[in-house]
């Protein structure tokens, strides 16, 4: 078998390991494999049948943190949430809270309702229900939105975006909830880490009026900030700024609805919910919808072509806390809860906002006026007395919201101000020390892995120098003067040839399988020794075998002994004419069934393939004898067809290499669907070649088998006389091969 070379490996390996930075580390096809498995165990239990893809980058001067659509998770490494961080494993540990968000959005999030949504919006209609019109200046906001989105098709693609982002705030908030309260362990670690980390970064009140003075932002976006806050945290950060305050008091105005929204496992409950904020804060969205449309016409005019979803992307993107939810088409997979509501995990701090809220609004009485239908279809409410809603008017500058209303208490100065804190889920000190050393454990256990990999990577690129060397040291004869030899292995297997191979490996591997087990048992007794029974002469009678009528009744025991040794080198024709018929794939199939075959059997297996450019002779090798990794089965996958094939200077050169091997037994299997045809290099020399090629090796103690699986047989057969092995039923090709090998096999 190809026997990896562990020592050689170790010691590059640690030279490697202490190399790895954080954007290698973090930015690795092995830590995103890790996600994918994380995610793949912990969504077993919702019979989640796709396998997540986890796509790692860093992108340090980007503004991407993470965002999925339902199949890939992507998150960005070097996005200064990760990097400003000190030490690998509190980085870890953010990353792993940012694939803990990404996966709930992929677990909880609606995706299909998201579209549907959309849709909707773009020809004018509420989904899933028209929004809760519980105020006259509801009914009034809501026919002032649909004139608004019918007037310029920019409105509408503005609204269907600023709904996107108000849904993402909602999502975000149920979503987190519902891991921490589903996922305690790692995932649940993470993003605590994650959300103390987010809630830092949450700008206070006060903070946000500033910004608004200074930098030109919109009073929406911190009514959309202070939002977000209550929807993940439970909590507002009010700064010096009293609870009257117009954008604090626009969240209280809202807080049923969007608690409503987080405990609801109905992604049609938070839509709805969607619908009922646009209309409720029509006057701070219209206004803040025309800035950005504003904008876009100046970059214009200034010859930057901005599209609207990039601009928008870049004013609210910028949120503390927030990913972004892509197009998907998917609903959730199905909640093991029945119940219609759950537990929260923010419930204690949401309650102290709830108090908040109280000490300013008071108790505030449904309007009972009944609701008619608005021309296009959709609710409005019907006349009534007239109350202001907060937050809803039509002028989006500041007001007074108390003055106008009743069974309000007045504004009161506020000494309150938040204190940053981290998640909401309480822990034990224990709890959290087991997590922190599971982190550590993770990281070792990649950067491992990490390290392994560059180390084999190097070793496999000076194997392949190396090869190329003892190419150009062959002589291979007048008739291949002047025509160079490139030997081509991969260094470094990627993802998508191990998926390849998995993804057709089941049935060939049941096949070696079945190969093997008239074997194994007789080839593990061989070599332990024991009892032999069934003998026809001998000299100890077996007495349990006396009723045999066949005279096969004495027995021996057998000392521990070694088979006979052997080994095996396959190499494959990959000319252009291997695509007729799907030779390509059978010859493919068959080298995965013979190196496992081989592998499992203890016997090494070299596995070459052979073609011609117009650089000369190409020789791939999928498997060597002596491994450094263990990634051979899936270079396989790489066998195809391309050009020529000028046979003597690939079997040369593999027969070379098979007579420097100390076993006893060698056989070379060659398997090809036609004789040599390249420049230069037909006919009756080129056979002439190939067979002083075949008796050449067949001295050096060689056995030649020259399988044939195209319409060429008899040119193969007459080239390699008694070698040749007709293989007229492609799918007898694995089991004629193995036979070869199993004939040698004398135990």
């Amino acid at each position: 078998m190809a026997r990896v070379n562990h020592k050689l490996v170790m010691q590059r390996l640690n030279e490697k390991r202490s190399k790895i930075t954080d954007r290698q580390f973090f930015s690795s096809r092995i830590l995103a494999g890790h996600f994918e498995d994380i995610a793949a165990a912990q969504t077993r239990r919702y019979n989640y049948n796709r396998r997540i893809h986890v796509n790692l980058y860093w992108k340090a001067r980007s503004g991407e943190v993470a965002s999925t659509d339902n199949q890939y998770i992507r998150i960005n490494c070097g996005n200064k949430l990760v990097t400003k961080v000190r030490g690998r494993e509190n980085r870890y540990q953010i990353v792993c809270g940012l694939f803990a968000h990404e996966l709930g959005h992929v677990l909880y999030t609606d995706f299909l309702a998201g579209q549907t949504h959309h849709n909707y919006l773009a020809r004018y209609h509420w989904y899933p229900v028209p929004p809760d019109l519980k105020k006259p200046e509801d009914a009034k906001n809501e026919k002032a939105f649909w004139e608004y989105v019918k007037a310029d098709p920019r409105n509408l693609e503005m609204i269907q975006l600023i709904s996107h982002y108000i849904s993402n705030v909602l999502e975000d908030g149920y979503i987190e909830n519902q891991m921490l309260l589903n996922f305690p362990g790692t995932l649940g670690y993470g993003l605590e880490t994650l959300r103390a980390a987010n809630f830092e970064d949450v700008p206070t009140v006060t903070q946000l009026i500033e910004s608004e003075e200074s930098e030109g932002m919109h009073i929406f976006e911190s009514i959309l900030q202070i939002m977000l806050s209550y929807a993940k945290y439970g909590e507002i950060k009010y700064g010096d700024e009293p609870l009257g305050d117009e954008r604090i008091q626009t969240v209280f105005s809202l807080i049923h609805e969007i608690d409503s929204a987080l405990l609801s496992h109905s992604g049609k409950k938070r839509l709805e919910i969607v619908n009922t904020i646009l209309v409720r804060c029509w006057g701070y969205i219209e206004d803040f919808s025309e800035m950005c449309k504003q904008r876009q016409d100046e970059a214009a005019t200034s010859g930057e072509n901005t599209e609207l979803v990039e601009l928008l992307k870049n004013i609210l993107g910028s949120m503390a806390g927030t990913s972004e939810i892509c197009e998907g088409s998917t609903a959730p997979v199905t909640d093991s809860s029945s119940e219609e509501e759950s537990a929260s995990a923010t419930a204690e701090m949401r309650e102290k906002t709830h108090d908040d809220a109280e000490q300013t609004t008071g108790s505030e009485p449904e309007n009972e006026n009944p609701q008619t239908e608005s021309e296009n279809g959709n609710s409005a409410s019907g006349s009534g007395e007239q109350q202001v809603s907060s937050g809803a008017s039509a002028n989006p500058g500041k007001q007074g919201v108390s003055e106008n209303e009743t069974g309000r208490m007045p504004h009161r100065q506020s000494e309150h101000i938040s204190v940053p804190t981290g998640g909401t889920v309480e822990r034990n000190e224990s709890y959290e020390r087991e997590q922190y050393d599971g982190a550590a454990a993770d990281i070792e256990r990649i950067l491992d892995k990490m390290a392994e990999k560059a180390a084999c990577e190097e070793l496999e690129n000076e194997r392949i120098r190396e090869l190329n060397d003892v190419a150009q040291n062959i002589s291979y004869g007048d008739i291949h003067s002047g025509v160079s030899i490139q030997i081509n292995r991969i260094a470094s297997v990627d993802e998508e040839l191990i998926e390849q191979y998995q993804q057709i490996s089941g049935p060939l591997l049941t096949i070696s399988r079945q190969l093997q087990r008239s074997l194994t048992k007789q080839l593990q007794e061989h070599r332990r020794g024991g009892k032999q029974t069934g003998l026809l002469m001998g000299r100890r009678l077996d007495t349990h075998t006396l009723y045999r009528n066949d005279g096969k009744v004495f027995y021996k025991n057998s000392l521990p002994n070694e088979i006979p040794e052997l080994t095996v080198g396959l190499l494959l024709d990959e000319s252009g004419s291997m695509h007729s018929c799907d030779r390509c794939t059978y010859a493919r199939a068959s080298a995965i069934i013979l190196y496992d075959f081989c592998q499992s059997l203890e016997i090494p297996v070299m596995v070459y393939g052979h073609s011609t450019s117009y650089k000369g002779v190409e020789m791939y090798s999928y498997a060597e004898f002596d491994g450094f990794d263990n990634d051979d089965k899936y270079r396989m996958m790489d066998i195809g067809a391309r050009g020529s094939n000028r046979d003597g200077a690939a079997l040369r050169f593999v027969a070379e290499q098979l007579s420097k091997r100390p076993e006893a037994v060698k056989i070379l299997i060659l398997v090809s669907d036609g004789q040599p045809a390249d420049d230069g290099y037909y006919g009756t020399e080129a056979e002439e070649d190939l067979r002083g090629i075949k008796h050449e090796y067949q001295r050096k103690g060689i056995i030649f088998v020259a399988a044939a699986i195209g319409d060429d047989k008899e040119n193969i057969e007459r080239i390699y006389g008694d070698s040749f092995l007709d293989i007229t039923d492609l799918n007898q090709l694995p089991t004629k091969l193995t036979a070869v090998v199993k004939r040698h096999i004398r135990v």
